[in-house]
């Protein structure tokens, strides 16, 4: 069976699930999944895992994201971006200076509340299902990273800017704010990711690309793991890794590997436990 990954550049229009759908055809495969959804309108890098590799998604969606974005002040609407109705106006056109103030007070550790147009689940129902009903609740504000933001441009009502940001980030939302912030109303107009970790914007490949030439854009598996620190067991460590045993090591306690053998194949994930002594397989992806 086919395992490996895709840096799949998504083009406007085109869901998530379309993009797994195109794969699955192209690959000939059932099993496929992608990393980090991207909203229908929003382009840029999507990671999509085939086989083997979808076991590997939660490790390469717990990683940082880079964006570039488009603010355009002056109106808000209910989604957070072009596709919802407007809800507010506002004649305040903010000035540079200030735009750059305000973005730096965003930098470091914040609290964000997710937006109601999102798939979070409440009670076992998706929030954009229950704000297609009318129905709105609260929903809790969650922590969040942002590392950085960079201005990159600005006109009379609207700013580009870059910014790099921790898992479960809504750009969305952080125009929104960034809007109240400068005592406007503000929505996202344009968004294309550019990084998912070492999946990056200048390496992916069309669906044209992917389908002229399948073999080249297809990764190996162990790209899914690159942001883990790695390990190499020997024969006798592989044996036990394989079959689901622990053994002994000296590393990190707590800390998260993916273990490979002397051959320099992923044999999967293992977690360190007992005081840095014991690793203990968490995920086996390669077959004994």
């Amino acid at each position: 069976m086919i395992s490996g990954l895709i840096n799949f550049l998504k083009p406007p229009g085109m869901t998530s699930h379309d993009v797994v759908s195109f794969i699955r055809r192209t690959y000939g495969l059932k099993k496929v999944g992608h990393a980090g959804t991207l909203d229908p309108a929003a382009a840029g890098v999507l990671p999509v895992a085939l086989g083997q590799a979808t076991r590997l998604l939660e490790y390469m969606t717990d990683t940082n994201k880079t964006y570039r974005v488009e603010l355009t002040f002056g109106y808000e609407t209910d989604t957070g971006d072009e596709a919802g109705q407007i809800i507010q106006t506002s004649t305040v056109r903010p000035k540079k200076a200030a735009m750059e103030a305000c973005l730096s007070t965003f930098v470091g550790t914040i609290e964000q509340v997710p937006p109601m147009y999102s798939a979070i689940k409440v009670d076992g129902k998706k929030l954009y299902d229950l704000a297609r009903q009318g129905i709105s609740i609260d929903v809790k504000a969650r922590q969040i990273m942002i590392e950085s933001i960079e201005l990159l441009t600005t006109t009379e009502n609207k700013i580009l800017f870059d910014v790099t940001c921790s898992k479960g980030t809504y750009i969305r939302t952080l125009c929104l704010d960034i809007s109240h912030r400068l005592g406007t109303y503000g929505t996202m107009t344009f968004l294309l990711r550019t990084q998912v970790g070492d999946f990056r914007i200048d390496q992916a490949a069309t669906a044209e690309e992917i389908q002229k030439e399948p073999d080249k854009w297809l990764l190996p598996i162990e790209y899914a793991v690159r942001s883990l620190p790695r390990m190499h067991v020997n024969c006798e460590q592989s044996d036990h890794f394989l079959h689901g045993r622990s053994f002994s090591t000296l590393l990190t306690h707590g800390e998260i590997y993916s273990v490979f053998d002397e051959q320099e194949s992923l044999l999967g994930i293992g977690k360190v436990a007992d005081s840095g002594l014991i690793i203990s397989p968490v995920k086996v992806i390669a077959v004994s």
